[in-house]
């Protein structure tokens, strides 16, 4: 891993990438170093909105110097009580913390919960975290609100002492995954009652109500109402036989063709109509009673005029 301090070049540099909008990890590759170093660098100094490479340069001389004047007389341990080295398992947490905040979860919460997660001890006390991650106690006690709002972390009263420990949730992904679903939940009846108010007629009412039926199947999927996977797999073949045939077939013909029962095949020409927005640009659909064929569904009308074969007589003149 590439050592040594940023050079003030090196913080122009991530300055100029940050107004251009790049992420840390293409910062990061860039500049030949770990993202954690770019995401700390920009974090203790202003943030995305408030980096400024002059300011980062004299402030990281100005703790350098607070460092050596405040430091004792022999460092502390190189490692931890494995042996792992300590500046590698913090930095680690950092990338851990960063990319939580890459997902949408703020950073302190993002923080707190690398650190609670990557620690050795089974809880943390709130001076603990404090000390650890060097922020005020009043930020750790809106993280830790945050994250049991979201059943990740739990908190635990100490017998006869005032503090309180924090651990993490036994089942902490599968909440994490819950909690997603019923967000996307949220988003699907929210979507929905727009698309009534609006009426999926009009251009803002049908784009609301596809933002709501993308959004109920994710919350469907992740709450285990999705379809069977062999199901899945037959509405890809059902997709990719029609688009071979380049014509309409009644279920009888289909059936034949991929040697399948009247039910499988119901349940694939269902599934295709359910998963419409997840197999865009093709669907299934209906063009006679009991006959289908598949259809480009990203194309204006005018698209496909423009697209469409010349005429005998227009490719003669």
């Amino acid at each position: 891993m590439p050592g040594g301090r940023l050079t003030q070049q090196d913080r122009l540099l991530i300055a100029t990438r940050l107004t251009a909008g790049h992420g840390y990890a293409e910062i990061a590759r860039e500049l030949d170093r770990p993202t954690s170093t770019i995401s700390r660098e920009v974090t203790r100094n202003g943030g995305r909105a408030g980096y400024r490479a002059e300011h980062a340069q004299l402030a990281t001389g100005s703790r350098a110097r607070r460092r050596k004047s405040s430091a004792p007389e022999e460092s502390g341990p190189a490692t931890d009580a494995y042996g792992r080295d300590r500046s590698a398992v913090r930095e680690y947490a950092e990338l851990f913390a960063e990319t939580m905040v890459e997902t949408g979860l703020p950073r302190m919460a993002s923080r707190v919960l690398s650190f609670l997660y990557t620690a050795d001890a089974a809880s943390l006390t709130a001076a603990e975290l404090v000390r650890e991650l060097k922020v005020s106690p009043a930020s750790i006690s809106k993280a830790i609100n945050y994250l049991e709002s979201l059943e990740l972390v739990r908190r635990e009263p100490d017998p006869g002492q005032r503090h309180e420990h924090y651990l993490i949730a036994e089942d902490i992904w599968i909440q994490a995954w819950r909690t997603s679903a019923r967000a996307n939940a949220n988003w699907a009846g929210t979507a929905r009652k727009g698309a009534e108010l609006f009426d999926p007629a009009t251009p803002a009412g049908e784009r609301l109500e596809r933002m709501s039926q993308f959004f109920q199947q994710l919350s469907d999927d992740m709450s285990g109402h999705g379809p069977d996977p062999e199901v899945a797999e037959d509405t890809a073949t059902l997709l990719a036989a029609l688009v071979h045939a380049s014509r309409p077939l009644t279920s009888t013909q289909l059936s034949t063709a991929l040697d399948w029962s009247s039910d499988r095949l119901s349940a694939a020409l269902s599934a295709a109509k359910t998963y419409e927005l997840f197999t865009d640009p093709l669907a299934v659909k209906t063009v006679a009673p009991d006959t289908y064929a598949v259809a480009v569904t990203r194309l204006s009308d005018a698209q496909r005029r423009a697209l469409a074969p010349a005429s005998p007589r227009a490719r003669a003149t």
